[in-house]
């Protein structure tokens, strides 16, 4: 499972990865973290806020910090 942060490496974005990663390994999933920082590849995404969240490319949540809880029932 890939699960992408995407921002541009803010405070918010950095709790993010943090909350994911938290979430991943108390859920026992695979998984990669990629924090995408470059603005043009965020746009792709169709995101204009940050932080977003993403999961095998499909963005989950856009210009919020989600907990660890809520990042569990996306994976």
């Amino acid at each position: 499972m890939k699960i992408q942060i995407l921002g541009t490496g803010c405070a918010k974005c950095m709790k993010l990865t943090e909350n994911a990663e938290k979430a991943a390994k108390e859920k026992g999933v695979d998984f990669q973290i990629e924090k995408v920082t470059d603005i043009n590849r965020i746009m792709d995404f169709g995101v204009m806020i940050t932080p977003s969240l993403a999961i095998d490319g499909e963005v989950k949540s856009v210009g919020k910090v989600l907990s660890a809880e809520e990042i569990k029932k996306l994976l």
